[in-house]
């Protein structure tokens, strides 16, 4: 309507006198009289929700920090609260909608989704309290992913995480008048890093903290690379979650199967052009330092946490078919628990995928494990810990330095470390699958070391590694990464996939053990011991240890022939001489290959065989590897991306951590 008034009358009609009001009188074009009175205006100034008939009472404030940022926080106290302990989660991911996950007029049900353990708040009286960090959603500042401890050379500033949970926490026990002046904080995935980042200098009236699927080192082995090799299926990440501050900016799908969409791309780095990544200030970084150099390994918190003794008790969450951060969880239990001398540091694997704890754990996928594990670990395991350290009076909580899930007998054991098997009666000890001919593989209950006996490394197979026709992660068609089941989104729990499809592929080496007549049970770390050649100048090993089920399974029938991933890991071959300097393979050249896969503690039981497949690809879940060595694989050109002949000889083996003797 104003554009054809301004076509009739050479005048820009405003129909709101508010805004004539703030135009200079001799503003050109503008006329004098407006459209038609402005009506009042249905709108409040401000909304009151009323409060009767909820069982809380939710609060938004800008909490301020050491530099006069301030960050969005909701505040949820319980009705009638009083000396009530506070439970934290700092967040990236928008602490309004991680609060209002349902509207509800009771809490529990208001918190149910995503990084809630709504049951174990309700119950507890907990205040609950999630806040957005800086730089994204309602908060000020500015978002650096990760952002690393200040003071480095990482970050200059005088503020990073754990500043700002310090300052967060003083607030609270200052302003909350409904407090006992105890508080915990508690986060899956990124939510999970932010619990360690505030156990350094952490703030005195922080009394607990369970970091759920950590971010720990992003290079060795959660969301970015594992061992060198870049997941490119987090390009949708990178994007949504830096480059605007509500997230904003959406991924888009231009294929049906994700296969497609990066084959088609090229290298990821053309990809990320494509797709307006590179303007994120993160992927440049990630673009940079494509290698285990100080940008990663300053910033990893394992090795921060390793430093001095974790004062605040800590219950490190871990899932054993997390798709995301499956490094994380272990490696810190690993860094900090040999300078535990108060037993402050608690250790939880259960049998889910990134997150599971916090929802329903009596499957994954196909697998069913005969009971509600995740509703056993937060009503047995979490709300026992966080009692304990924040109500008053609480009775000292009977958990086990170690409860872990083992997954084939479907048991839950109470263990005094990790690794150990059992309480008492068994040792850890290595044994060897021995990668032999004819698709065989032999278990040994013994250590092994590669021959060097020329003769010895005549013995091998080999196949074709193309990167045209990369080996699949799952089955065809691929379905974007996502959490949506109602757009058929299954990314969490692609590591239980049926790996059936890949075993028949001609560029997959496939070994099997016979049938097993006794059980076979492992607790720790495997370890691949890759004796392989490849024509190339450079190559990508993934290596995956696989349950196979017998042919039939009565209970259950889908279940027949079923090829189970228990662990499994991608190594790229230019950083076997050392993960900060890539360096090209020698061609035809029979090399070692070593590196540890993620903690298993599984029963392969009687009935069932053990399998191993060796494969160089592992698409689109990790960028392709060129296989004609460069400098920077996200610059790759088409015309480096060749065919390589890979060799694996039978010296070659995966050392499981075998659990021997009468366990109790």
């Amino acid at each position: 309507m104003n554009k054809i008034l301004w076509a009739l009358t050479g005048a820009l009609v405003v129909s709101a006198p508010a805004v004539l009001a703030q135009l200079p009188a001799s503003t050109p074009g503008v006329a004098a009289v407006p459209l038609y009175p402005a009506l009042p205006s249905e709108t409040p100034d401000e909304f009151k929700a009323p409060l009767d008939g909820l069982d809380y009472v939710k609060r938004s404030v800008m909490i301020p920090m050491r530099d006069g940022v301030k960050l969005n926080t909701v505040i949820i106290v319980p009705r009638k609260a009083s000396h009530a302990p506070i439970l934290l989660t700092r967040t990236p991911y928008n602490a309004v909608e991680l609060t209002s996950h349902n509207e509800s007029s009771q809490m529990e049900s208001m918190l149910q989704g995503y990084d809630n353990a709504a049951d174990v708040i309700a119950e507890g009286g907990y205040i609950r309290v999630v806040q957005d960090v800086r730089g994204k959603y309602g908060s000020e500042g500015d978002y650096v992913m990760n952002r690393p401890l200040s003071g480095s050379a990482l970050n200059p500033t005088p503020v990073d995480h754990s500043t700002d949970t310090w300052d967060t926490i003083d607030w609270l026990v200052k302003n909350i008048p409904e407090t006992n002046g105890k508080v915990g904080i508690i986060g899956i995935s990124y939510d999970g890093f932010l619990p360690l980042m505030a156990l350094v200098h952490p703030h005195p009236a922080l009394k607990v903290a369970v970091p759920m699927n950590p971010m720990v080192d992003g290079w060795r082995g959660d969301d970015w690379f594992h061992n060198g090799a870049f997941r490119q299926v987090n390009l949708s990440y990178v994007l949504e979650q830096v480059v605007t501050r509500r997230n904003e900016a959406k991924w888009y799908t231009s294929h049906f199967d994700d296969y497609d969409t990066f084959i088609r791309a090229g290298s990821v780095g053309e990809l990320a052009r494509q797709r307006g990544v590179e303007q994120s200030g993160f992927w440049r970084k990630i673009v940079a330092h494509p290698s285990y150099d100080a940008f990663w390994s300053g910033q990893a918190m394992d090795k921060i946490l390793a430093q001095q003794p974790v004062t605040v008790p800590t219950l490190l969450v871990h899932s054993l078919w997390d798709a995301e951060d499956i490094y994380g969880a272990i490696a810190v239990y690993k860094a900090i628990k040999p300078h535990d001398r108060n037993n402050k540091v608690y250790l939880v694997m259960g049998p889910w995928n990134h997150g599971g704890g916090i929802g329903d754990g009596s499957h994954l996928g196909p697998l069913r494990f005969n009971s509600d594990t995740a509703l056993h670990f937060r009503q047995e395991i979490l709300r026992p810990f966080l009692d304990r350290y924040l109500q008053d009076d609480a009775p000292a909580a009977q958990i086990a330095p170690v409860t872990a899930f083992e997954t084939g007998s479907n048991k839950w054991r109470s263990l005094n470390s990790w690794p150990s098997g059992c309480v008492s009666g068994c040792a850890i000890a290595p044994a060897t699958l021995r990668l032999a001919a004819g698709g065989k593989l032999l278990l040994t209950a013994e250590a092994s070391r590669p021959a060097s006996a020329p003769a010895r490394r005549a013995a091998f197979d080999e196949y074709v590694s193309d990167p045209a026709k990369p080996v699949p992660y799952r089955a065809r068609p691929i379905a974007p990464y996502g959490y949506d089941e109602a757009k058929g989104q299954t990314w969490p729990r692609w590591l239980v996939d049926d790996q059936r499809e890949a075993s028949g592929r001609t560029d997959v080496l496939s070994y099997t053990t016979d049938v097993l007549t006794a059980p076979v049970k492992i607790s720790g770390e495997p370890v691949a011991h890759l004796l392989a050649a490849t024509s190339g100048s450079d190559a990508d090993w993934v290596v995956k240890l696989i349950d196979v089920y017998p042919d039939q399974v009565a209970a259950q029938p889908e279940m027949g022939g079923y090829q189970l991933m228990v662990s499994a890991d991608i190594f790229r071959g230019r950083y076997r001489e050392s993960l900060e300097v890539a360096k090209p393979i020698a061609a035809n050249t029979a090399l070692p290959y070593t590196f540890a896969m993620p903690t298993a503690n599984h029963v392969f039981l009687p009935g069932h065989r053990i399998m191993v497949q060796v494969q160089s690809s592992w698409f689109p879940l990790y960028d392709r590897n060129p296989q004609t060595f460069v400098p920077n694989i996200f610059y790759a050109q088409p015309g480096d991306y060749k065919k390589a002949t890979q060799r694996v000889y039978h010296d070659s083996y995966v050392e499981l951590p075998l659990v021997a003797g009468a366990a109790r």
